[in-house]
């Protein structure tokens, strides 16, 4: 392909050589092979750019503040290099996200859970629809681990790209704020757009550096997409689809909404912990599986998402009793007389939720086992102690990737948080062995919940990703 045809959508200056070069592909990380491909440096690092010519690169794109020169290959500058890939990749790939039906959710809790409702409604209804989400990017068979929750532009339209020679129909998208902020999904205007809270989070450095900043780049995906659905409920509401020139549809419990759930309830189904409600007046008797208020929130924004495709209600109901998501309340099917739940809250407000929803069951006790991740913030540590020894009737503190800290160091920092508040706590060093502990503690009519890691079948450990899967553990028990 002609690198002007992927600079089509690019304002854009030539500071040497030609865009009419023949280019194999785009590039934006100098480690991998970059021969024949034009860089694009997103980094703004003249290094990188250097090492990618010394690869191989035909021409490459750098900011208009770079100053780079070298008349040996094509050199184009550009205002901002993150939009610029976005829109290059689009063109590279033909335009991908035009020929598939478009539904990205952002918000601070919800996004993952609400992604693979929405999954889950339109495959049941027989809509062949792709995934890119925190957990993994799935379309068809294929299934791939993700590192972020929205990836780089490029991935994003090869991604796509697949989705559609594949013949997906649709594809649901987690967009966080940072992805945003990176242009990630610069080019796409999303058929649907889905809001579902927003709290403070992803404040401080290398992220965003106060709570405004989050809220604006949380409201730019309202400015790209057809249609909105927004928690009515959420007092930020307002500040982050007041902008929206599309329609907006809105979902809740407590505000008037065009989507409501009514008779809400918290029940006991086949050992497992769930909720029953009514959808306003079209939907009797929902049955979600996964404990907690909050998922009935999830659960109306992947209705309100969905209603756009015409989906058939009852398989709407069948979606949303079989949907699981791995690692986010996670209740796993064992032999024993008690709940065993798996969730990915590793953050003080996530395992306050978290406890908090269980709590709301009346278990005979809540047992929590978790960890916290080393060489990151230590606040943290003191914080889910606390919450975890307010809460929960017995606390296992163990390990949860602790990289290049030693656990015992980590274990104390969170033992100090629960003795604040005078819990009772059991140190292990070792997960497995916590984990193992936790379940012969159990006894009927116990809920016990393994935080922190979710999805994640590792633990890191010295620089090293070593297998760890809670799951197998749980089910190889004696």
């Amino acid at each position: 392909m002609l690198l002007s045809q992927m600079l089509c959508d690019v304002t854009y200056d030539i500071l040497s050589g030609s865009t009419n070069v023949e280019v194999d592909d785009i590039t934006y990380d100098s480690r991998i092979n970059t021969k024949g491909t034009v860089f694009v440096d997103i980094a703004d690092n003249l290094d990188y750019v250097e090492c990618a010519v010394d690869k191989g690169a035909v021409a490459v794109v750098v900011s208009y503040e770079s100053h780079y020169r070298n008349s040996d290959i094509t050199v184009v500058s550009v205002r901002d290099t993150r939009s610029t890939l976005a829109r290059m990749s689009n063109a590279y790939f033909d335009y991908p996200s035009s020929k598939i039906f478009t539904i990205g959710i952002t918000g601070t809790k919800g996004k993952t859970t609400t992604a693979y409702m929405i999954h889950t409604i339109l495959s049941t209804n027989g809509i062949k629809t792709g995934l890119i989400g925190t957990i993994e990017t799935i379309y068809g068979e294929e299934w791939y681990p993700q590192a972020n929750t929205t990836p780089e532009s490029y991935v994003i339209y090869e991604t796509l790209s697949k989705m559609v020679l594949s013949g997906l129909k649709a594809v649901v998208m987690e967009v966080s704020s940072q992805g945003m902020m990176m242009k990630r999904c610069e080019g796409i205007l999303f058929d649907v757009a889905v809001f579902t809270n927003i709290s403070p989070d992803h404040i401080g450095e290398n992220e965003h550096k106060d709570f405004e900043e989050y809220m604006y780049y949380k409201s730019r995906l309202f400015r790209q997409c057809r249609r909105a659905v927004v928690n009515s409920d959420d007092e930020h509401v307002t500040d982050i689809v007041g902008d929206a020139k599309c329609p907006v549809l809105t979902y809740g419990i407590s505000n008037v909404s065009d989507v409501m759930a009514q008779d809400i309830k918290l029940i006991h189904c086949n050992g497992r912990e769930g909720v029953t409600f009514d959808v306003s007046q079209d939907m009797k008797n929902v049955v979600l599986t996964t404990p907690g208020i909050f998922n009935v929130y999830n659960s109306l924004a992947a209705i309100a998402a969905t209603s756009a495709l015409n989906v058939d209600t009852s398989l709407v109901k069948k979606a949303l009793e079989n949907v699981v998501i791995k690692g986010r309340l996670e209740v796993l099917n064992t032999k024993y007389p008690f709940t065993v739940i798996i969730d990915y809250a590793h953050n003080e407000m996530s395992l306050k939720n978290l406890l908090t929803t269980l709590k709301a069951y009346n278990p005979s006790r809540l047992i929590c086992c978790f960890g916290c991740g080393g060489n990151r913030d230590r606040h943290r540590r003191f914080g889910m102690g606390k919450v975890s020894g307010e809460i929960s009737d017995i606390t296992i503190v163990t390990s949860d990737n602790p990289r290049f800290e030693k656990p015992e160091d980590i274990i104390e920092d969170i033992i100090e948080g629960v003795r604040s508040v005078y819990g009772v706590y059991i140190p292990i060093v070792s997960r497995k062995e916590a984990i193992e502990y936790a379940i012969h503690l159990g006894k009927p009519g116990d809920i016990i919940v393994f935080a922190g890691k979710g999805h994640e079948d590792y633990e890191e450990v010295q620089g090293k990703r070593l297998p760890f899967n809670e799951r197998f553990i749980i089910r190889d028990m004696k």
